[in-house]
């Protein structure tokens, strides 16, 4: 089995619409996919419609963060997406996404980048608007060479001359949130340096104390000492240790599938989920 748990839309801050990224996973080989749309479950029934015959969907999200004043990612797998707790929290970073965009433009005016509100917006369409919308434009109008670039102290990386703050979740309080809707709490690439600071050792074993359920070893943004440690470290603190792509379509360079989970993890997040259950068409 080929099973790639981390994957984005057009509900957020990717390039394909959920139809398209369960046609192209299916095309790439997969066996299971999760759909892990920043902060909204909006791409899940689209998804779901569109499934093609022998694709497993998993329902997904991944949840923004903040921890000692460093930013992270928590992925949620089948939770219930109905649960109003976490339900709530999600429509918080939801709603604060637009004025902190709008923000990061006006800055990026004033830097002399020839950004527009409007264009940020014909990017993002209907998706969870985003740095990646941001990066996308200052590509089209020169400023970077790529959307890496974008993510650097001298743009919109974690307190870089753009950056501008937004809501986000406790990560406690996000595996609190998970776990209560049913679902299953994965930190989502722990160790990806060049994003930015990364939280302590101690912390992740804090959070696996608190229930958390794993860590995603093996991604784009660890190098294979990284992959490596990561996988010692969860077994180390009784953690799942995931693969996945991070895919983003034409946004990033990673391909679906390009890292994946073994199936006796799948099959122990499928087991562990209560709020949803895996999809196959």
């Amino acid at each position: 089995m080929r099973i790639d748990l981390h994957t984005h839309s057009t509900a957020s801050d990717g390039t394909d619409t959920p139809a398209q990224l369960v046609r192209n996973a299916a095309r790439a080989g997969l066996d299971v996919v999760a759909l892990t749309d920043h902060d909204t479950v909006a791409g899940h029934d689209e998804a779901v419609a569109a499934l093609p015959t022998g694709l497993t969907l998993v329902t997904g999200a991944e949840l923004s963060c903040r921890l000692d004043g460093v930013g992270l990612h928590m992925l949620a797998y089948l939770f219930d997406p109905d649960e109003p707790e976490l339900a709530r929290e999600r429509e918080l970073v939801r709603d604060d996404r637009v004025p902190r965009a709008r923000a990061m433009v006006a800055k990026l005016q004033e830097l002399g980048a020839p950004v527009s509100w409007e264009q940020v917006a014909r990017i993002a369409g209907d998706g969870a608007v985003g740095r990646p919308h941001i990066a996308t434009a200052m590509v089209e109008q020169g400023v970077v060479p790529d959307v890496s670039s974008a993510f650097t102290a001298q743009w919109l990386a974690d307190g870089g001359r753009a950056h501008v703050d937004k809501h986000e979740l406790d990560p406690f309080d996000a595996v609190r949130l998970i776990k209560g809707a049913g679902g299953v709490a994965v930190f989502a690439h722990p160790l990806a340096v060049k994003r930015g600071a990364c939280v302590p050792e101690s912390a992740v074993a804090e959070l696996a104390a608190a229930g958390l359920d794993g860590v995603e070893a093996d991604h784009m943004d660890h190098d294979p000492a990284t992959r490596a440690h990561l996988h010692g470290l969860a077994a180390d603190l009784g953690l799942l240790a995931t693969g996945s792509s991070d895919y983003h379509g034409s946004r990033k360079t990673c391909r679906l599938g390009e890292h994946t989970t073994s199936p006796d993890v799948y099959a122990e997040i499928a087991a562990r989920g209560s709020g949803a259950r895996p999809f196959t068409a």
